[in-house]
């Protein structure tokens, strides 16, 4: 765990998390999940005003606390769409997000519809494989 990523801290995702989204999300982006770094408590998030989280490439900043992320799979699918699918493919960058902002508006800018649609579509399938790992462990 490091200190200092964005004044928050680095913490390790739980195996059982990365080996379940791995399922669930199609090559290139199971391979970029291992890249992933989840950072809590970061000033990065506290600066998006209320956001619980914000993302950039093969980042996940939290306002709070990864152990809150990590029991919240709706919302560990909706970042790590954002992460996987749209950073690291090169479609969502920081000037694309302002720019559909302003012109839809945060909730109706295509990439949160996506990512919210990703969670919805995806999260009883996540929850399951979540469940059978622990089972298995």
């Amino acid at each position: 765990m490091q200190m200092g990523a964005f004044l928050g801290r680095v913490v390790a995702v739980p195996d059982s998390i990365r080996c379940a989204l791995k399922e669930i999300v199609d090559e290139p982006a199971a391979s970029a999940i291992d890249g992933v770094c989840v950072v809590e408590r970061s000033l990065f998030a506290r600066l998006h005003g209320r956001a619980t989280a914000t993302t950039r490439r093969k980042r996940i900043y939290l306002r709070g606390t990864a152990a809150e992320f990590f029991a919240d799979p709706g919302l560990m699918l909706h970042e790590y769409c954002h992460v996987l699918m749209q950073w690291e493919s090169g479609a969502l960058t920081t000037l694309r997000y302002v720019r559909e902002c302003l012109r839809h508006g945060y909730w109706e800018n295509r990439y949160e519809v996506e990512a919210r649609k990703f969670a919805r579509r995806h999260q009883r399938q996540f929850r399951a494989l979540l469940e059978a790992i622990a089972e298995h462990s």
